[in-house]
């Protein structure tokens, strides 16, 4: 059979391969791509392009069924053209086609690969009445163009395309094609057997749409104000579940949430954290799974819920165990171990106690952090460390906020988690050395964590509930208390951590450095004898230092030449380290000494420092010269000392007839005072007395004796304050083979707490004022 269509004449045969739709139904006139993957479709689809290249294409009844026969398809289908084929990487051929003419489906042959049917054209019956043809379209393109206004996935373009369309049953194939109808209702209108019929169903059903679309909008509008917060919530939960599917995107966020839920009702949270929880899991439930806001919920919740909320170790109240540990790893630092046996007997009396912060305070390499890791093993707790050496940024303390891109907890919350309960061993290292710039202040954020009276209510800013820090054990370590500010120092419980003595640096080297580095350097198999001697060379000649640090290495470089000479001499498995084998093993010694028994010189005196790294050796000396009366010092010194030199000056030339000085003796007379190791800053105030006796030395010509050293401050009249690191000074100076020192009157209470083995063989002489200094300097 001959048509016309689109100016053209096609010539439609009576048998052509029929291709079956699932969800589609094509109307004459349209441009449709289809997606076909089942066998006979493909089949039917080369057939018709080896001919014609025409396809009879009929709806199925139920999209589900597989392989459907002649009663699962619609009787009325769509005679069409195959305009573009193309194949696609899954094996699927996506085709273009263009209707071309209604069909009646009249038989349906199978053959081996595809089916075949016969059609007959099945055109609907014309009307002798045009004005009422003319007013149907004018209705259904005028209910169309509402339809479309409401509809918002239907394109405006399409209302253009329809008034340049004459042709009234063109019209009504094109407005059925677009309109977004139920399958069953497509196929009525294709099966209308007139275009009255036609326009008259496609009214009808663009009018139910129209004021179904009209509700939608309404309640989008006033309704949904009116709606309470469950019905509402449900409303929007169905919504969101259509548009969901309609973009075909699964709910991921559904079981994700609800995993979520029931982690939270396995946890001890706070109601304020079990509150913010919920209402975090509730928003995630509303979200895309793959929107940025959802992922840092998602960060959010997995920090919250990944928290110890309520886990506690539980302590070791065993006294003589804790005991015994702490002495394993740690050579003497007997007042840290007494201040954790004492927390261990406040354990015993009561089930909660609020986690002292102890500050552990002294030179490097004395064990302050290693301490730390100790008392939490003994403990029982966990163990988290955290070095506060030049953080500059609060955040570090607090977090960032969730409005930051990448924003994470502060590092107490993390090592929280780290720690995986809410009571660890927290070591805060460095605690003299935070900084401060535009970020804010690191200290003062430390200010909340370190007070047991508000830590238990600790904020981070990420987390945005409160967290109990109040079971937690803070330690922090600091070389001086001089870079921590006051107010964060008010909060803490200072122990000072003294610098060690050469028999206890001897300890440590036997029980605990050499069998450790043994085992480090594989050489637990070889017998490797280090006689005391040999160690305590090692300590005076090699090393400098209040800890043990440059001691352990020096005795592992000697490991190493050792574990040298085996590789080189297999057989060889027996070594002793003498004392004479160190300066072939080791070079020159490094520190020669202090001379204590040398011989004396006018305008020189010893004083006593201290550093952060220990005490030491501070000779003083001063020359006089003709010229304009003035004071020179040189030496780096700091302003502390430089005032302690001018104070010490201005006793002498006060006193100066009790000192049997000339009047006048200082006129034109230039004193220069200079303190060795220029390169070495130098500063405070306790080289007052020394300055003091080097000076009276130089005018008075008479010389200071080279076995006293001396540590005190002075004042204009004479008196002498007392002044700190006396452990680190008094074993300066036995190291150095000093055996008398002047020491103030007013740190009798320090010197009782100094060790006994520090004060055996040294003669101290506590005086008040600098006339009983200048007594014992001056013998004659």
């Amino acid at each position: 059979m001959r048509i016309s269509h689109n100016t053209e004449e096609i010539t439609i045969p009576p048998q052509l391969p029929l291709l079956p739709l699932r969800d589609v139904v094509i109307f004459p006139y349209m441009v449709y791509p289809l997606l076909l993957g089942r066998q006979f479709s493909i089949e039917a689809l080369q057939e018709a392009m080896l001919k014609e290249k025409l396809v009879f294409l009929v709806t199925q009844r139920r999209p589900s069924v597989e392989n459907p026969s002649e009663g699962d398809l619609y009787a009325v289908g769509t005679v069409a053209r195959i305009l573009q084929v193309m194949k696609l990487p899954n094996g699927m051929l996506k085709v273009l086609v263009e209707g071309i003419s209604r069909s009646k489906l009249e038989s349906y042959t199978e053959t081996e690969n595809f089916a075949t049917a016969k059609n007959i054209p099945f055109l609907p019956e014309p009307t002798d009445d045009e004005s009422e043809i003319e007013a149907l379209s004018r209705l259904v393109v005028s209910r169309f163009e509402e339809y479309v206004k409401l509809n918002r996935r239907i394109p405006d373009e399409v209302l253009l395309y329809l008034t340049s369309i004459e042709d009234h049953q063109r019209l009504a194939d094109t407005v059925s094609a677009h309109a977004l109808l139920r399958i069953s209702a497509k196929q009525k209108l294709l099966e209308a057997d007139s275009i009255r019929s036609h326009f008259k169903m496609l009214d009808r059903l663009l009018k139910k749409e129209i004021e179904i679309l009209k509700i939608e909008e309404k309640i989008d509008g006033t309704v949904r104000e009116s709606l309470s917060k469950e019905q509402r919530e449900y409303y929007l939960q169905r919504q969101l579940k259509a548009i969901r599917e309609e973009l075909g995107q699964s709910e991921d966020s559904q079981p994700e949430a609800d995993e979520y839920a029931e982690t939270l009702k396995k946890l001890l949270l706070s109601e304020q954290a079990k509150e913010k929880a919920n209402e975090e899991i509730d928003r995630l439930r509303k979200m895309h799974p793959f929107s940025a806001e959802a992922t840092v919920v998602r960060s959010y919740l997995d920090w919250l819920l990944g928290m110890p909320w309520g886990t506690l170790t539980e302590d070791t109240r065993d006294f003589r165990h804790v005991s015994a540990l702490l002495d394993a790893d740690h050579y003497g630092l007997e007042k840290a171990k007494k201040r954790i046996l004492e927390h261990l007997a406040v354990l015993q009396l009561t089930t909660r106690v609020k986690g002292p912060i102890l500050c552990f305070v002294g030179p490097p390499g004395v064990g302050k952090t290693s301490v730390g890791k100790s008392i939490a093993t003994a403990l029982g707790r966990k163990f988290v460390r955290m070095s506060l050496g030049g953080v500059r940024d609060e955040a570090e303390i607090r977090g960032h906020r969730r409005t930051y891109i990448g924003s994470l907890p502060g590092r107490i919350i993390q090592s929280i988690k780290k720690a995986g309960s809410s009571n660890p061993v927290f070591l805060l290292d460095e605690v003299d050395k935070i900084g401060i710039d535009f970020r804010g202040d690191p200290a003062a954020a430390l200010l909340e964590v370190l007070d047991p009276e508000q830590n238990n209510t600790f904020v981070d800013h990420f987390l945005e509930v409160e967290y109990d820090l109040s079971n937690v054990l803070f330690l922090t370590t600091a070389n001086t208390l001089h870079g921590i500010p006051p107010a964060l120092l008010d909060r803490m419980e200072v122990i000072h951590l003294p610098g060690y003595l050469d028999f206890e640096k001897l300890e440590i080297a036997k029980g605990y450095l050499i069998p450790k580095l043994r085992l480090e350097l594989g050489l637990e198999k070889l017998k490797v004898t280090i006689p005391d001697e040999t160690i305590i060379a090692l300590i005076r000649d090699y090393t400098r230092e209040s800890g043990v640090r440059e001691l352990e290495r020096q005795i592992a470089s000697v490991f190493r030449k050792v574990a040298e000479k085996h590789v080189s001499d297999r057989a060889k498995k027996v070594f002793t380290i003498r004392k004479k084998d160190l300066t072939p093993l080791l070079g020159a010694p490094k520190y020669a000494g202090f001379d204590s028994k040398g011989r004396t010189m006018v305008g020189r005196a010893i004083g006593l420092a201290w550093t952060s790294h220990g005490g030491e050796i501070l000779p003083i000396e001063v020359s006089l010269m003709e010229g304009v009366s003035k004071l020179t010092l040189t030496g780096q010194l700091g302003n502390v000392m430089k005032e302690s030199a001018s104070a010490a000056l201005s006793y002498i030339r006060s006193n100066a007839r009790l000192l049997k000085l000339k009047p006048g003796f200082y006129k034109d007379c230039e004193a220069h005072i200079h303190i060795p190791e220029g390169a070495v800053p130098k500063d405070g105030p306790s080289a007052g007395i020394a300055l003091l006796s080097a000076m009276v030395s130089a005018f008075t010509r008479k010389p200071v004796t080279n076995d006293i050293a001396m540590t005190g401050e002075i004042t204009l009249k004479g008196e002498v304050l007392p002044v700190g690191g006396l452990n680190e000074k008094f074993l300066a100076a036995k190291r150095a083979g000093i055996t008398r020192i002047i020491c103030p009157k007013r740190n009798e209470k320090d010197i009782a707490e100094l060790p006994k083995e520090l004060l055996e063989g040294l003669k101290l002489h506590k005086v008040r004022t600098a006339s009983e200094v200048l007594k014992i300097v001056f013998t004659q």
